[in-house]
């Protein structure tokens, strides 16, 4: 640290004066965060880790039911897995239901989240409208379909009453239909939550960029997507990211609830295949072989997720 002094001639000369010493609390080093992060860090090993290990533990045994003998299976269950058609159809049903269900909720959801983010008339109830999925039960809402699709209906009285009546169908219990059925409950039930957190982002573009695209002559269209859009990429990649670990590991209580995974293997998905072996066909080997694929994929559509959308975590 330097200072001006005067000397006795009346000129300024610098003087360099030494710092302050540190005090020892300055030159102690921090430890209060990391001693705070212990008991996360122990619940996530125990109860994040630990199950995971777990899982690859156990697809590598025989192990007939919870209170049967167990015995090393070694890759036994993976070639048992490989063989099964049922396995291959649950494959076919996962990658259908993610290929329909995500571009389309995330589209779907980010546009009506940029018109409810522009503040229409009455945009505050539309707000809390969309929300209203999110707030119903897994079971209130298999109800609500199940009350629209069964044979008796709402969906198939609305074609009868229009004269459509040759149309209706058994849509929970068609093999052409019933993943579609679950297909259609994965976005109705996601797209207003996703449509809310999406609003809620784009509430926070600043509105010169908007009015600056305005003036150049662009449209609504071109400004969503051409202006708003690459603002908030990395949200977009974040929900997708989201979503996409919610349909992929969360379809298994709709496909129970609603179709058991029929007619058939025809909605079985790789989730509810992973719940049936385990607790009802009591095979928990391959349950968790399966349960191994599954990880497998969902840690590959997430770096695909991020590569698409160029994260930068």
């Amino acid at each position: 640290m330097t200072t001006l002094t005067t000397t006795p001639d009346g000129t300024a000369a610098r003087r360099s004066v030494p710092p302050p010493p540190r005090s020892a609390a300055s030159r102690a080093p921090r430890q209060g965060g990391t001693v705070l992060a212990v008991p996360a860090l122990a619940w996530y090993l125990v109860f994040m880790v630990g199950p995971l290990l777990a899982i690859f533990v156990i697809a590598a045994l025989h192990w007939p039911g919870m209170l049967q003998p167990v015995s090393f299976a070694g890759l036994g269950n993976v070639r048992t897995v490989w063989d099964d058609p049922m396995f291959w159809d649950a494959v076919r049903n996962t990658a259908v239901q993610l290929a329909v269900a995500l571009p389309l909720m995330i589209v779907c959801a980010y546009m009506l989240g940029y018109y409810v983010a522009q503040r229409p008339p009455g945009h505050r109830v539309l707000r809390y409208l969309l929300f209203i999925p999110g707030l119903i039960s897994t079971p209130a809402k298999a109800m609500v379909f199940y009350a629209a699709l069964s044979p008796d209906g709402l969906v198939n009285g609305a074609l009868q009453g229009v004269g459509l009546g040759s149309v209706t169908d058994a849509w929970l219990a068609s093999p052409s239909t019933a993943l579609a059925c679950l297909i259609a409950l994965d976005v109705w039930s996601g797209i207003g939550f996703t449509a809310v957190l999406f609003a809620a982002r784009l509430s926070s573009v600043p509105d010169e960029l908007g009015e600056a695209a305005e003036l150049d002559g662009a449209g609504h269209w071109r400004t969503m997507w051409t202006v708003h859009f690459p603002v908030i990429r990395d949200y977009v990649g974040v929900m997708t990211m989201l979503q996409f670990l919610w349909t992929l590991f969360g379809s298994a209580q709709n496909v129970l609830l609603l179709t058991q995974g029929g007619p058939g293997t025809s909605s079985t998905t790789l989730s509810f295949l992973v719940y049936q072996k385990a607790f009802i066909a009591a095979d928990l080997g391959y349950s968790q072989t399966v349960g191994v694929f599954l990880f497998l994929v969902g840690l590959v559509g997430l770096l695909a997720i991020r590569r698409v959308f160029r994260q930068t975590y």
